[in-house]
Parts: C-alpha cells; structure tokens; sequence
C-alpha cells in the first residue's frame, strides 16, 4: 500500500513543484535547474561511489563485516536514480542520500529493523548459528567433487579409423 501511494504522490508532488516553479521563474530556467542538478548529481555520485567501492575494498581485505559500505553503495546509487529523475522532489531526497550523516543515519534504521541470523567471512557458509546446533558447510559436503581441466576435440568420422589410444581389430 506504502508503495502504491508512493507510486501516486510523487508524480503529483514533482508536477505541482514544476507548476509552482516555473511560475515563479519561468520554463527557461526550470529547466536548467533541472538540467544543471541532474549534471551535478551525477558527478556527485561518481565521486561517493568510488569513496564507497574503496570503503568495501578495504572491508574486505581486513575481513570486516561489508554491510555498512554495501549499504552506503546501494544508496548512492539510489540517490543517481533519484538524481537523474527530474523534479524537485527527487532531487532533494537524492542529494540528501548523498550527504554521509543521513545515509548514516538511514544506515542505523535500516539496522535496526533488519536481523542477521549469520555472518562469515571466508571460505563455507554457516547453516544456523553453531549455538543453535548449526555447522559449516564445507564444499566436500555435497558430494564427490573432482576438480580437473579438459580439453574441446573434434569427434573422429567413423571412416577415420581408431583413434589411437587402443589399438584397432587388426591389432594396428
């Protein structure tokens, strides 16, 4: 329902703010606004999507938990969309998804009303927690796995005689 009316009221929202805009300044301007803060916006998040991808970089190579830095990512990239939408109303959401107090701030929300049942860095994945009786699983675990390279060959005629590898009827 939320995304329904989400659905609904932005459109309304952006076309009343273009009305309001436009009268007060005219069509000329509006729309270099318009031009000038989806130019912005994309050099903006350029700039704080390299900041973050180098942020995640660094989680991983110390093996720290990557949530906070894929968070931050994910909402730089939703404030490019808002960002490249025009209007007003999506501008200002998506430049305030690019200040770091408020993704910081969505961030701890977000938390808050997610809970994680397992986190491991490193090789296998945990099946329940190991306090609830849970283990790793170990690739092995699934079955026999061979790890081996192979080579593509051309399937032989069958007038081209034995392959080589045995010999033939004739003893060839």
């Amino acid at each position: 329902m939320y995304l329904f009316l989400a659905f609904l009221m932005v459109p309304i929202i952006e076309i009343a703010l273009f009305i309001q805009v436009g009268g007060l300044i005219g069509l000329w301007p509006t729309l270099m606004i318009v031009v000038l803060t989806a130019v912005l916006g994309t050099w903006l998040v350029r700039t704080q999507g390299l900041m973050a991808l180098g942020q995640l970089r660094t989680s991983f190579e110390q093996l720290e938990d990557p949530a906070e830095p894929l968070a931050h990512g994910a909402m730089i990239l939703f404030a490019g969309a808002l960002l490249l939408t025009p209007g007003f109303f999506t501008d200002a959401f998506g430049f305030a998804l690019l200040m770091p107090p408020v993704r910081m701030a969505a961030y701890r929300f977000l938390r808050s009303k997610v809970t994680v049942a397992s986190f491991q860095m490193g090789g296998g994945t945990m099946h329940g927690h190991p306090s609830a009786g849970g283990h790793p699983r170990h690739p092995a675990a699934d079955g026999d796995i061979i790890d081996g390279d192979y080579e593509e060959v051309n399937p032989r005629s069958p007038r081209s005689g034995p392959s080589g590898w045995v010999e033939g009827p004739d003893g060839k």
